[in-house]
């Protein structure tokens, strides 16, 4: 069995932060359907989820032998801090019970899951769900993933200066479910947008779907958080400009950013083990404590040589 997705992050295109009833309006996008609201220990909510029926290669560009899947995947958005926005897909991968496609009612009753008809290698689709090329009519969660991000960024309101401005980013992630003796993690980054989040899991207790899904999307936020506060610190240009111009450019980031850094607030023991590894390597919370530091710093260097110019009254 193989767990795939991806998720996209993004700042609310909006000149305040949603309060959390205006982000619960925002994520509500299935008529019926409750909306997630959390508010402890970060204001957050997450649509309901959305079925898209697939039908369409899975193999990669240079495949000569392709696989083909019919199912649904799932899609929803999500909304942290009144900030940051997310996109994110997910399907499960199973093996069909015949090489022969069955009418959609059948693939209907099992929403977010994709059966292959062909003879499946699963490494073979694994690295070609992650890869950077696909044909055309290959899988693409991503897509999804984009398009309900950007239904929410449509309906967000326009009015005011928009103070901070951020790219996307993109996290891929996959799921290899099979015998092993414990879980096994890989994260790269494949270019200014696209990284990568690979895992293997046991299968005599596999994880919930719904919970991976939430650990890949709690991994893309901090990335993006962080990829985002490096960005924001590098065109400062501290030590360069004057230092209360310096100061000016990192506000937004204080203002927008900070508060948000929480991995694994929501997790379970596989989040544990994965954020783990990544403060290991590549080190994550180092870097966004290093950065923190460094305009801390600024700031006391700035308010006391501010009081020092002031002089005595």
């Amino acid at each position: 069995m193989l767990i795939a997705g991806e998720v996209h992050t993004g700042l609310l295109r909006a000149a305040d932060p949603a309060t959390v009833e205006q982000a619960r309006r925002l994520v509500d996008l299935v008529v019926g359907e409750p909306v997630l609201v959390s508010r402890r220990p970060i204001a957050y909510v997450r649509s309901p989820e959305i079925p898209v029926g697939v039908d369409c290669g899975l193999g990669s560009a240079a495949d000569t032998r392709r696989v083909r899947g019919v199912g649904t995947a799932l899609q929803r958005a999500a909304i942290t801090g009144g900030h940051v926005v997310q996109g994110s897909a997910v399907a499960t991968l199973l093996r069909g019970g015949g090489s022969a496609r069955q009418p959609w009612s059948h693939y209907l009753t099992r929403p977010g899951v994709i059966e292959t008809l062909g003879r499946t290698r699963w490494d073979e689709v694994a690295a070609a769900l992650a890869g950077p090329d696909r044909p055309g009519d290959a899988l693409d969660l991503g897509a999804m993933a984009g398009r309900v991000a950007d239904r929410v960024q449509r309906s967000a309101p326009r009015d005011g200066t928009v103070r901070l401005r951020a790219p996307r980013t993109r996290l891929r992630w996959t799921a290899r479910v099979g015998p092993a003796t414990g879980p096994r993690i890989r994260y790269s980054v494949r270019s200014d947008d696209l990284r990568m989040l690979e895992l293997s899991v046991p299968d005599d207790q596999p994880p919930p779907v719904q919970e991976l899904a939430a650990l890949a999307e709690d991994v893309a936020l901090h990335d993006w958080l962080l990829s985002t506060l490096l960005e924001i610190v590098g065109k400062s240009a501290l030590g360069v400009i004057e230092r209360r111009a310096a100061l000016e450019r990192l506000l937004p980031a204080i203002d927008y950013l900070l508060h948000l850094w929480m991995p694994a607030a929501r997790g379970e023991e596989l989040s544990a083990a994965v954020w783990a590894a990544l403060d290991r390597r590549p080190g994550f919370s180092r870097q966004w404590d290093t950065l923190v530091h460094r305009i801390r710093d600024q700031l006391s260097v700035g308010a006391v040589t501010a009081l020092a110019a002031a002089g005595p009254r």
